[in-house]
Parts: C-alpha cells; sequence; structure tokens
C-alpha cells in the first residue's frame, strides 16, 4: 500500500468526483482510476461505488478513509520535519459553519488569519448543523462550526461562541402574545436539520402554539426579507442586528435566558488528522473569542 494511494483515494473520497480529484491533484482521469484500482486490488475490497454523478464509497471504503487521512497527515508531519522545511501552515483547509457564525463570528478571524497564512488555501462551507455534522464525519471538512450540543460520541467538540438568540418579526408584530393570539404561526427558518428552527418550534410551542407553518429559505437575506415582510417569523442571534447592516425592518422579540442562550461548538472527527492549518485557525479562533469575553465583561463592569 503506498502512500500516493492513499492520498488519491483521500482525494476522491472528500470530492466525490474522479474528474474533480484529478483536477485538484493535477493529474489525468486515468491517472487516478489506476491508483484506485490498485489499492482495491491489494485489499481485495472494493472501495468506491462509481455512477454518473460521481462516486460514493463502499463500507470498505468508509472504514478505510480515516486511516488515509490519518497516515497521509503523519507522512505530511514527517516530511517536513526531516527535510527542515518551513513548518508554516500550508495548503488546503475546508472549514463548515452556520451562515449566521459565518456572518457575526467570522469575517476578522477569517481576515486576520488570511494575512498570517498566505498559504493555506480556507474555504469556507456554509450549511445546516446536520449537514455539517455528516461531512465532519465523512471526512470532507476538517471542522465545522455548529450549534451545541453535541451529541455524537464520534465527534470532539469545543465550545467557541455563546449566542443571544431572539425572535425576529415585522415591525407590526408588537409581541409574542399576539403571535400566541392568533393559534397558527408561520415561521421562515432554513431547511430541515437547522437546529435554532428545532429551538424556535419548541419555543412556540411553549407558549401554545400548536399549529406551525414551515417556509424553508437557503439564504440568510431571504428569511429576513421574509420576516420584514410579515410572511412569517424566525429566530436568528441578536448579535446578527449588531455587527451585520441589513436593509431588512424587523422588530426584535427578547426571550428568557433559558431559551435565549445556544453556544456555538467547533466540531471534528475524533479519529480525523488535525493539520497544521487547522490548529493554527483554531488558535487564532480561540483568541477572538477570549478577548470578546474579556470586552463584555468590562464593559458589565463599568454598567456596574
Amino acid at each position: 500500500m503506498e502512500s500516493a494511494q492513499l492520498r488519491i483515494f483521500a482525494t476522491v473520497a472528500r470530492l466525490e468526483s474522479i474528474t474533480r480529484a484529478a483536477e485538484a491533484l493535477h493529474t489525468v482521469q486515468s491517472n487516478v482510476t489506476a491508483h484506485v484500482r490498485a489499492l482495491e486490488q491489494e485489499l481485495g475490497a472494493r472501495l468506491l461505488h462509481r455512477h454518473r454523478r460521481g462516486v460514493t464509497l463502499t463500507r470498505a471504503g468508509a472504514q478505510l478513509l480515516p486511516f488515509a487521512i490519518k497516515t497521509q497527515g503523519i507522512l505530511d508531519e514527517a516530511t517536513r520535519a526531516v527535510s527542515g522545511r518551513d513548518r508554516r501552515p500550508s495548503g488546503p483547509l475546508l472549514v463548515g459553519t452556520l451562515e449566521t457564525t459565518a456572518a457575526i463570528r467570522l469575517p476578522e478571524i477569517v481576515a486576520k488569519f488570511g494575512v498570517l497564512y498566505p498559504q493555506v488555501d480556507l474555504s469556507l462551507i456554509t450549511g445546516t448543523t446536520c449537514e455539517l455534522s455528516r461531512d465532519v464525519l465523512a471526512y470532507r471538512l476538517e471542522g465545522a462550526f455548529v450549534a451545541a450540543p453535541v451529541l455524537n460520541p464520534e465527534l470532539v467538540d469545543e465550545k467557541v461562541f455563546e449566542e443571544e438568540m431572539v425572535i425576529v418579526s415585522a415591525p407590526r408584530v408588537s409581541d409574542l402574545k399576539q403571535l400566541a393570539a392568533s393559534g397558527e404561526v408561520k415561521i421562515v427558518v432554513f431547511r430541515e436539520g437547522c437546529s435554532y428552527r428545532v429551538l424556535l418550534e419548541k419555543i412556540l410551542q411553549s407558549k401554545g402554539i400548536r399549529k406551525i407553518r414551515v417556509t424553508e429559505f437557503g439564504t440568510l437575506d431571504g428569511i429576513l426579507g421574509c420576516a420584514a415582510a410579515g410572511l412569517g417569523v424566525t429566530m436568528l442571534p441578536r448579535a446578527l442586528f449588531r455587527t451585520a447592516s441589513t436593509r431588512h425592518k424587523v422588530r426584535l422579540h427578547k426571550l428568557p435566558t433559558s431559551d435565549s442562550r445556544v453556544e456555538t461548538a467547533f466540531i471534528r472527527a475524533r479519529d480525523g488528522f488535525v493539520s497544521p492549518a487547522l490548529s493554527a485557525f483554531l488558535d487564532l479562533a480561540r483568541q477572538f473569542t477570549n478577548e470578546a469575553q474579556r470586552a463584555a465583561s468590562m464593559r458589565r463592569s463599568g454598567a456596574g
């Protein structure tokens, strides 16, 4: 079993396509196919299901993938150590994030990361908590920012941010009692798998609202536009309205502390390899979080 075969196999698995893997590895498709088939023959197991849309892992392929990723990571580190090369983080880094986290918390972190580590090609992939968790477990992402709590034992999680959630409505909705009085509420949310959506439905049900109609949108701007127009209510972090400009006029409804506090965690696969690029990115995220917490503490002390 050769390291080149493992690298090629891991790239195909991540991109779910032999064509895209060949482009990423700067080689031809026939070379990628030959290496994967040689690996399959050596192991005596089929690793990929091939279909018109690309490829997916077989059960054997899914079992091999974490070993391929860890092995390649160790080999890369060993090469840098022995050769005496610059140990600064470099190469691709794929990180998943909630769309709200991308809008509120990550712009400054990503900007500074780009200045400090110009050799890293950072890509942010947005999705729901469920989608991002699946992609991390499938090793398509090195890690992701998701809504806590994280209950899957195959994932390692670290609390990074805390958000105060508010219900967002059109300006004419004076309070939540007005919503409850109607007996039926329309909500405008991200697709199934969004943790904020689950929490919003739970809160509305606790207020006696039994009939909830759902409209799904794929973008934050679309959700805000519908809420502003009175087509439904949604729930979003309050910080979104402090740090992100929005052209939509909405009303924010405060929630009890027990309902409003939601933690954002960074997750990664328990058996995954932590690359130097990911380690540097997490260190920077922790630094920004600590600075924000100190600033908030000073504001509270000043107010007291």
